[in-house]
């Protein structure tokens, strides 16, 4: 029995080894190295022509980002979005998943590829085509809003902020769709059975019985999608590329930090910015599991 333990612990040593190697390579290693970056500023001396001097700075970097009204001011903008954004994504995914696992829905597969495929579509690609959906001059979208009688201005924040919704919308709600669709499907089929003999509607069964049982997921995916909201970059970053003046270039904390790194070559406050932004979306993350408890089912 010992040797076998022994040769079972190699084993699983042996399968473990490449996941822990490249786990310190991506993640641990650059969470040291970011840290190491925080506690250090460049100084030059004279007027700022002279050569650059690194020193150490302690949390200097740490309470200059804190103290910057355009790092705090992004949580806010965050907030926004997340307001309009995360009930719109939920709804939408669910109704979406609930529609497919219907009794009357048909080519559940080709909607549920057609759905899914904004997922896969590269950003670059995507970006492209939201450029074009949104410019006025081009734009058959735009142009059909605005002979209504919609207006549609980039450079207004209550345009602009549904304007971005809309595009993270586009690219997760297949993907939350399918997950919620795999725990439709895990739903005992006696149980929505028994409902329709009792007379149950295909609404009331969604209403009664089939979201209560699936509240777990929703949980789980409104705490991955609350963490992705505090990272966000991709959408504001487009809308701020085609101007308007709504979005800056420091709209959120992720886009101050990349600002802070590659516009103002301050890499210390980048780094200290990074991982404030990591500690908030922490919190969040421990604060939401441990009241909402969303892994357990219902």
């Amino acid at each position: 029995m010992p040797a076998a333990r022994g040769r079972k612990g190699t084993a699983a040593a042996l399968l473990l080894t490449p996941f822990f190697a490249l786990f310190a390579l991506a993640t641990l290693a650059p969470i040291g190295y970011a840290v190491w970056l925080s506690l250090f500023q460049e100084h030059r001396s004279g007027l700022g022509f002279g050569p650059a001097t690194t020193v150490f700075s302690g949390l200097d970097n740490f309470t200059s980002a804190l103290a910057d009204p355009a790092f705090r001011s992004g949580f806010g903008h965050v907030a926004l979005y997340a307001l309009v954004y995360v009930p719109l994504m939920l709804a939408g995914s669910m109704t979406a998943a609930l529609l497919l696992d219907s009794t009357l829905a048909r080519a559940k597969r080709f909607f549920q590829l057609t759905l899914f495929m904004p997922h896969v579509v590269p950003g670059i690609i995507a970006a492209l085509v939201w450029v074009y959906l949104y410019t006025p001059q081009v734009s058959p979208v735009v142009q059909l809003l605005q002979s209504g009688g919609i207006p549609f201005d980039l450079g207004s924040e209550s345009t602009a902020v549904p304007a971005m919704a809309n595009i993270g919308i586009w690219e997760v709600l297949g993907y939350n769709m399918v997950i919620f669709y795999a725990a439709l499907q895990a739903i005992p089929r006696e149980l929505l059975e028994a409902a329709r003999v009792d007379g149950a509607s295909e609404l009331r069964t969604a209403l009664s019985i089939k979201i209560p049982l699936v509240r777990s997921s929703v949980g789980l995916v409104g705490l991955f999608t609350g963490v992705a909201v505090l990272q966000l970059f991709n959408e504001p970053l487009l809308l701020s590329s085609m101007g308007g003046g709504a979005i800056s270039s420091r709209w959120t904390p992720n886009m101050y930090n990349f600002a802070a790194a590659l516009q103002g070559n301050d890499y210390g406050r980048a780094a200290a910015g990074s991982l404030l932004l990591a500690l908030f979306c922490a919190a969040l993350s421990y604060i939401v599991t441990r009241f909402s408890k969303p892994w357990r089912s219902a």
